[in-house]
């Protein structure tokens, strides 16, 4: 099947995922570069969603939001949040717990990518051009205040998930690593 919008967005999580499968590999020398990458990467991807293909799937529904977009857009809003606070393993477990999720709900079948797919099936090529366009999101360096994390955990409380229950419920072996 011909799912042009689809692919671009399931490979760029495939290739963010990478990065941060690399820079996590050994949690307590974690690979900046590699980190910084996959933080630039995923800022980006949330850009494109929220800039781009939303708006255009929303204009394409009669300017009515789509159903699963305002839990996106919390989700969106967590991811963002952590990626203001140091990479510890805790913060890593949360954000691949969080990432699971949230690409489950884009990529499954009737999910976000298909119906925008859908309704925008008239502005593919377009999109697809505006989407290799957009520019990375820059970063400011991480905050290590503790009310960075605490905010980040009011974020993900907004989206659905408990910091503290996510890093409770993996055993100390997986965090850093891909859930």
């Amino acid at each position: 099947m011909n799912k042009p919008l689809y692919n671009f967005f399931e490979n760029d999580h495939r290739r963010i995922e990478t990065f941060l499968e690399k820079a996590t590999e050994d949690p307590v020398n974690m690979q900046a570069g590699l980190y910084h990458q996959f933080r630039t990467g995923l800022l980006r991807h949330i850009k494109m969603e929220e800039k781009i293909l939303f708006p255009a799937a929303q204009k394409a529904n009669g300017g009515v939001p789509l159903p699963l977009q305002s839990r996106l857009r919390l989700e969106h809003g967590a991811l963002t949040a952590l990626m203001v606070v140091p990479p510890t393993p805790e913060v890593i477990t949360v954000i691949w717990h969080v990432m699971k999720k949230h690409d489950e709900v884009e990529e499954e079948p009737g999910g976000m990518y298909d119906v925008c797919e859908k309704l925008a099936s008239n502005e593919t090529e377009a999109l697809l051009e505006q989407l290799n366009n957009a520019p990375d999101v820059p970063v400011h360096p991480h905050n290590e205040a503790a009310y960075a994390l605490e905010s980040a955990k009011r974020s993900l409380q907004r989206a659905g998930y408990d910091y503290n229950e996510i890093v409770a419920s993996h055993p100390k072996e997986l965090l850093g690593k891909k859930l």
